[in-house]
């Protein structure tokens, strides 16, 4: 068994079952990745993949099997060079994060610029998509760090750090009535129709929770994950627009109104999770603590050494959480 058929299995398996198109990525050839997976399968005496004449069509239920240990295998490696290139250069390397549009967009922009300039030969990437797909490529090592607030359920693979707490903005044109009202009521915004997030996106689930609370049915009429599709789409009037706070941008959206919603719905957390396991750099510890202060290298290390849920919530119950 050798290291480049994990290498090769787990990269057909992520680039689906498309041997091509992994052969162009690896930068090798079609036949030589067909032929060490078959001697693979060969030696363990199993099929990793089955087949439909030339083509792969599904991964077997031993094949997922291996690909579980493959994909930690590599991932050890992966760590391994991690350790000889910080004490050989602890400034340079690549460091990928993963989160939603509204962090990338509000968020982070003051966080990365100040690390690239602290950090010029690290290359840094950022993912955007749903909590599944930042939980997945997280737990797969496509990325070294996740930020998220919804679907915790999905991080088991990570150690979830909170950063800080958040809440939401009424976002109406200057002519709406509630523009006029001084104490909106949950009552008053189920009036109107929502323009909002999709549900599994910042924050989402805490307000369905209010209204469902009250014993109303939000009119969700249009949703995204984008903010500032939402408010581009409470300008064409269809709707009442519910977004981060952060998301308002009063020279931007100067057109608009924030209404301060932080009374009606409960704050949420964001939070910043590393794999299991995972070396960290120490640029990355320097990343996670200008994004969170109070995560210095010394919680970040007693963190990820916790195994249940339950005491690394008492490591952080005391934490006063910045509000963003």
């Amino acid at each position: 068994m050798k290291l480049q058929q994990l290498k090769y299995i787990w990269e057909v398996a992520h680039h689906d079952l498309n041997v091509s198109a992994t052969a162009q990525v690896l930068y090798t050839s079609q036949p030589g990745i067909s032929k060490q997976i078959r001697l693979l399968e060969d030696e363990l005496g199993v099929e990793i993949f089955a087949r439909s004449g030339k083509h792969l069509t599904r991964i077997t239920p031993a094949g997922e099997a291996v690909l579980k240990i493959a994909g930690e295998v590599l991932r050890k490696v992966e760590s391994i060079k991690q350790v000889s290139q910080e004490f050989s250069d602890d400034k340079r390397g690549s460091l990928t994060i993963a989160t939603t549009h509204t962090q990338a967009r509000y968020a982070l922009p003051p966080i990365i610029d100040h690390f690239i300039k602290d950090y010029p030969d690290v290359s840094l990437h950022m993912h955007q998509g749903t909590p599944v797909q930042i939980a997945e490529m997280a737990a797969d090592g496509t990325v070294d760090i996740a930020i998220a607030t919804e679907g915790m359920e999905l991080f088991n693979d990570l150690v979830m750090m909170p950063t800080y707490r958040w809440n939401r903005s009424i976002i109406v044109p200057k002519t709406h009535p509630l523009a006029q009202k001084s104490n909106i009521t949950l009552e008053d915004v189920a009036e109107f129709p929502l323009v909002t997030y999709v549900f599994g996106f910042t924050g989402r689930s805490t307000l369905d929770d209010a209204f469902f609370s009250k014993g109303l049915t939000p009119k969700v009429v249009f949703t995204a994950a984008d903010a500032d599709v939402i408010k581009t789409y409470v300008r064409l009037g269809l709707g009442v627009g519910i977004v981060a706070h952060m998301a308002h941008d009063p020279v931007a959206d100067s057109d608009l109104v924030a209404i301060d919603a932080s009374h009606l719905f409960k704050a949420s957390i964001t939070s910043i999770g590393i794999r299991k396991g995972t070396f960290i750099r120490g640029f990355m510890y320097k990343f996670i603590e200008s994004f969170a202060p109070h995560l210095d290298k010394a919680t970040v290390n007693k963190a990820m050494s916790i195994a249940s849920k339950q005491e690394l919530d008492e490591l952080f119950k005391d934490i006063a959480l910045p509000t963003f």
